[in-house]
């Protein structure tokens, strides 16, 4: 099985690449920190990521989706426990304990794929009730990812800010 992340700034079209290739019939697992967010502002909690829970509660549903997807000969993943890594640094949060076990064990035993799509930010940010970050942290953010990613060992295969065809296409064509 071959499992494949998408990633990148928030607002960069991550999502829709991904229900793209949903389309085309391959297995996708959904970012999980969107949905963490929406739950949470759902029960009054208007900005969640200013909890100490917010990064554990994000893992556990990545852990949970990972677990759940559907056994397919190629998956792609809307983020991945990396990008929670990323996320602890640029709030400048401590890494847990879990989230350290979980990179150990999915870099050692090789769950992803090395190649990574890391989508580029758009050129700018669409604010929603989820994703209330300025233009320049999010460039501050996309950075940080990309750091992260290298520092893991994985190769960021650039898909630049052009159509979702153009995207699709891209991903399409990297995958061996």
């Amino acid at each position: 099985m071959k499992r494949y992340i998408l990633t990148g700034t928030p607002g960069s079209g991550k999502t829709t690449v991904i229900h793209a290739l949903k389309r085309k019939g391959y297995a996708v697992v959904e970012e999980a920190a969107t949905d963490v967010i929406t739950l949470e502002q759902s029960n009054g909690i208007l900005e969640p990521w200013t909890h100490p829970s917010f990064i554990h509660t994000i893992l556990q549903l990545q852990i949970h989706r990972e677990h759940q997807a559907i056994e397919a000969p190629i998956q792609f993943f809307d983020r991945s426990p990396i990008c929670t890594y990323a996320l602890c640094t640029f709030l400048n949060y401590p890494i847990p304990v879990q989230l350290t076990q979980k990179i150990n064990r999915i870099t050692t035993a090789h769950v992803f794929q090395q190649n990574v799509f890391f989508l580029e930010n758009l050129g700018c940010i669409q604010p929603t009730d989820a994703r209330k970050i300025s233009f320049k942290d999010a460039l501050r953010f996309e950075k940080i990812h990309k750091d992260v990613y290298q520092y893991f060992g994985y190769t960021l295969i650039i898909l630049p800010h052009t159509s979702e065809d153009n995207r699709l296409h891209k991903t399409l064509t990297w995958i061996d």
